[in-house]
């Protein structure tokens, strides 16, 4: 008898062994090993393979860039699609002891830094969530999961912001101690809210992480660049934010912890993108027709439980996928204009999303893109496809009239084997991963949003002609088995670039890593694409944006303004495995910038 594995026939007794060698690496996993001490104790080579240890490591190699055992076969669009339950507010005399300017170590905060605009922005709106494990089931196929989630749900809960109501999260680490953690995952924490223009340190850095019994007050401005610079008093309308998602940020933890539950959604209003399909720009009614999809792909063991290998550091790649937590479910729908909000939590995989008409595999189904990465387009886009890398978002507008009475299927057709990025091959119609089913009703109903088609504005680019101060290049490439920028690894005691507030810059982004991809993810500010040197600026990327994926042997330039808060943030690969491995570099926003262009 023969099995496959990744696409390759193997022996059963060689398949045994790959089973033998996946549990054996559980093991060390489980016991919070870093990749620093698979180093130090001769696991890992070098060049940043597995050694090929008797019980570990089978052709250690091959076994790295492209086997593992399939994860056990689950019957599809079983169940319905979950939507993640609204975050409730908490009265401001339900926090105890109460919010403060200086961090309050004294009763276990975590915190150590000062919030810097807590009374320029004073909160408004009060939250309190805790992070623990919890028992999920996202397949009947598959045994009841241990996940780690904000207030036991996976995702996490939503929360709808609106602009000009400073939010206060206070965030409770109660995740189980250590070897209790089901196989991987540290307790020790950072909440990023990514996308949001937030004072460092609140921000949810990969150094300001907390522990097991300690909490953290995060202060959320949900303030407009530029209120305290370039547009005081207002900020600039025209980089209003729409879809943020929150995730653990912890340093080389952040693939376990995301992997294992540690996302949500962040949704942003204001008196043009309303919430309202009879207000402002008039999109769908949330929450009854806007609704918020994480993407990802999960790799589960023989036995069915969630398997995280921290011996890849390639990237990981699933075989099993999840839409908002659940394998592969199906959704019901009316026959009218819906607006989605499409996330790719990773670890490593890109999605390329199409409308699959398995009735009709000739058919072409196009769709409508009104932002990238949370922000609005100046004008919807129409495509037929759309690509995004892991933390990219896209909002799409898909209209359901023409399929009333039938079932479509969103389907990611772009082939990837591996961590280094989609091969180039788009697969047939109904021959990628069919991620979820909408099942249109045949009623007719009323519909009061916008229609695409007619072309409808939303806000305006930036202008991006401001002569910058100065021009920045990062090189992002392989080092011993790692990943790395301009030559070296991530370290919490290094701000390695130190920029002046309230400047103007362009940085130029480097791929010397052959032909991997990496998405790379800049926080506090939004940029613009300036220019590609491989490809066209794509007319979705044409916005603003907080992710820029880097394709093979490319450059791309970008455009930003730093403004308003000071403080630490990071810059990094958003394949959460390069992230960890260690992808990334801290900088500096200061009173006084460098004056030099020199990253070291």
């Amino acid at each position: 008898m023969y099995f496959t594995v990744s696409g390759e026939k193997i022996s059963r007794a060689r398949y045994k062994q790959l089973v033998n060698a996946q549990k054996n690496r559980r093991e060390l996993i489980a016991a919070q090993l870093g990749r620093r001490d698979f180093l130090n104790m001769g696991l890992l080579t070098g060049a940043g393979y597995l050694v090929a240890k008797s019980g570990l490591s089978v052709h250690a190699e091959s076994f790295m860039h492209r086997g593992q055992p399939a994860s056990p076969p689950v019957r599809p669009f079983i169940e319905p699609l979950p939507i993640m339950p609204i975050k409730k507010k908490v009265p401001p005399g339900r926090l105890r002891p109460r919010p403060r300017v200086n961090p309050n170590t004294a009763a276990g905060e975590g915190r150590t830094i000062p919030h810097q605009a807590f009374n320029i922005f004073r909160p408004k709106v009060f939250y309190e969530v805790h992070q623990r494990a919890t028992q999920v089931s996202v397949s009947p196929d598959l045994p009841i999961q241990t996940l780690w989630g904000f207030d036991g749900v996976v995702p996490g809960p939503t929360y709808v912001a609106e602009y000009g109501e400073p939010v206060l999260v206070r965030n409770f680490n109660d995740l189980p101690p250590l070897g209790q953690n089901g196989g991987f995952g540290l307790p020790s924490v950072t909440t990023h809210l990514h996308n949001g223009h937030t004072p460092s340190e609140s921000d949810g850095g990969p150094c300001m992480f907390f522990e097991r019994g300690q909490w953290y007050d995060q202060h959320y401005p949900n303030v407009l660049a530029g209120i305290l610079s370039t547009h005081p008093g207002h900020g600039d309308i025209n980089e209003a934010m729409s879809t943020l998602w929150y995730h653990d940020h912890r340093v080389d933890f952040t693939a376990q912890s995301t992997y294992k539950g540690l996302v949500g959604f962040y949704l942003l209003f204001n008196e043009f993108d309303t919430g309202k399909e009879n207000k402002g720009f008039h999109l769908p009614n949330f929450p009854e027709y806007d609704i918020p999809l994480v993407f990802a792909d999960k790799v589960f063991d023989e036995d069915g439980i969630l398997f995280f290998d921290l011996f890849n550091l390639d990237g990981i790649i699933g075989d099993t996928f999840t839409v908002n937590g659940v394998v592969q479910p199906f959704f019901e729908v009316e026959p009218r204009r819906y607006r989605f909000r499409l996330l790719d939590v990773g670890p490593s995989r890109f999605f390329d999303f199409f409308l699959t008409d398995l009735d009709d595999l000739n058919k072409h189904n196009p769709f409508w893109v009104i932002a990238n990465d949370g922000n609005l387009l100046p004008k919807p886009v129409q495509v037929e496809n759309v690509r995004i890398g892991v933390a990219e978002r896209v909002d799409v507008i898909i209209d359901f009239r023409e399929f009333r009475g039938k079932s479509v299927y969103l389907e990611n057709r772009v082939l990837q084997v591996d961590g280094r990025g989609p091969t180039g091959t788009i697969l047939p119609a109904g021959q990628g991963n069919l991620l979820m089913r909408f099942d249109v009703s045949s009623r007719p109903v009323h519909d009061r949003s916008v229609d695409p088609d007619t072309m409808p504005s939303f806000y305006a680019l930036p202008d991006t002609t401001a002569q910058p101060r100065i021009v920045r290049t990062f090189k992002f490439d392989r080092l011993n088995g790692q990943w790395s920028i301009n030559g070296q690894f991530v370290s919490c005691e290094d701000n390695r670039v130190r920029i002046k507030k309230n400047s103007v810059e362009h940085w130029v982004l480097q791929n010397l890593s052959g032909d991997w991809q990496h998405p790379i993810h800049i926080h506090l500010e939004e940029h613009q694409i300036l220019s590609r040197q491989r490809l066209p600026v794509d007319p979705v990327e044409r916005g603003r944006k907080d992710v820029t994926r880097l394709t093979e042997n490319e450059v791309v330039n970008l455009f930003f303004r730093f403004r308003d808060f000071t403080g630490t943030y990071p810059l990094h690969c958003h394949n959460t495995v390069h992230e960890d491995h260690a992808m990334m570099l801290l900088w500096e926003v200061v009173e006084e910038g460098e004056d030099n262009n020199i990253v070291p």
